[in-house]
């Protein structure tokens, strides 16, 4: 009997273990380990068919796009990197070498590649996935989802890999509703200050009550709440790897190496007292949602950290292109991608990807094509003059 994704390729995060192949959590001091483990998100996918065909790159130890090998571009513009550590998930998915492919976010991972490379992605409500055989991070904030074309992709994938994980506590067998079924015209949906003008005005004409709105909250200590709580987390699971002295040939040294020896330094008392805020503030949050969704920036770190501490989940939408001017004679191809996005209350993420659905049913800048085989010599950066791009292949 053939599952729902038999024969669909697709790619994995590299700190998604999967036996008999090299898990190298994007870090040289690992390059070289295999864990005989099947993670939950793996058996998934394989009971419905789909077939992995790459370990796809991330940051090391989950931090940023930078790993032992180099660091992660941008499809759409080979100038820029993809940034977040989900960062080979969602170039890879851009540049069309998998039509999906799961990454993970902590803090950022999933929305800031997805919005950079400009694919749609969902970060799901907190335990929607289950993650044995992940590299953790921090339990109460690490998050697996989707990087995909579309939101119906993501809708589709969400309902393979969700489910309670019988080695993941934290893992809940979460109600999803039909997507493809919401009726929008019954939803109000409201949009903050930076929403984009053209998702507001779309989704009003499909009939979608659109008001503006603002998040109520009193806590002043968002982003220092979750500092506090990923690095404290993260220096738990890396301390022995710190102690050893392996953080002096991490690959950027400002980043984990500098942030687990700040985190050695807070006090028991500070991070307890930032547990209890963040308790505050996933009260206010829930309580506050007098909305049935709403649309705003999806890289706003604000946001970022605020979505992440409450578990609810956001789904980032290409919204169109900004042109990228370049010295005569010469013009080029690359774009800056104009993202979104639309976040739903925790554990309705067929809202969120109801709506996505029905702007992207009017638009289609989910369709457009990074230019990666067709480059002009001004689109050439110095460290790319002698290479020679094949056609679309992916590499285990």
């Amino acid at each position: 009997m053939l599952g729902p994704l038999h024969g669909i390729p697709y790619g994995l995060k590299d700190i998604i273990a999967v036996p008999h192949y090299r898990t190298t959590w994007g870090s040289r001091t690992f390059k070289n380990q295999i864990l005989d483990i099947e993670a939950w998100v793996y058996k998934r996918l394989k009971s419905a068919g789909a077939v992995l065909v790459a370990k796809l790159v991330t940051g090391s130890l989950a931090y940023d796009d930078i790993w032992f090998g180099g660091r992660t571009r941008n499809p759409w513009n080979i100038e820029e990197f993809s940034t977040g550590s989900s960062a080979g998930p969602a170039a890879c998915t851009s540049a069309g070498m998998v039509p999906f492919a799961i990454g993970s976010e902590t803090a950022g991972s999933m929305t800031y590649p997805a919005a950079r490379c400009g694919v749609t992605a969902l970060r799901p409500t907190f335990g929607a996935v289950g993650r044995t055989g992940v590299m953790s991070l921090s339990e109460s904030l690490d998050k697996l989802g989707p990087f995909c074309r579309t939101a119906a992709d993501c809708a589709i994938i969400l309902d393979t890999i969700r489910g309670k994980d019988p080695n993941d506590l934290s893992s809940r067998d979460i109600p999803f509703g039909n997507p493809f079924m919401v009726d929008i015209t019954k939803l109000t949906v409201g949009y903050l200050d930076d929403a984009e003008k053209e998702v507001v005005e779309i989704l009003s004409w499909k009939g979608v009550n659109m008001v503006p709105f603002k998040l109520n909250y009193t806590i002043d200590s968002v982003q220092g709440i979750l500092n506090f709580t990923m690095d404290v987390d993260m220096l738990s699971h890396f301390d022995d790897w710190q102690r050893q002295g392996n953080d002096a040939v991490y690959e950027a040294q400002d980043q984990w190496p500098l942030e687990l020896r700040r985190a050695r330094l807070i006090p028991a008392v500070d991070y307890l007292q930032a547990q209890r805020a963040r308790g505050k503030l996933i009260r206010e949050i829930r309580e506050g949602f007098s909305v049935d969704a709403f649309i705003g920036n999806a890289t706003d770190w604000e946001k970022v950290c605020l979505g992440n501490l409450v578990g609810m989940p956001v789904i980032v939408v290409p919204t169109g292109f900004t042109n990228i001017s370049n010295q005569p004679p010469s013009g080029t191809k690359r774009r800056t991608t104009v993202t979104t996005g639309i976040y739903a209350p925790p554990e309705k993420d067929h809202i969120a990807l109801a709506l996505a659905m029905a702007y992207q049913s009017a638009t289609d800048h989910h369709k457009q094509r990074p230019p990666i085989n067709d480059l002009e010599v001004s689109d050439r950066t110095p460290d790319t003059e002698a290479v020679v791009y094949p056609p679309r292949r992916v590499h285990m």
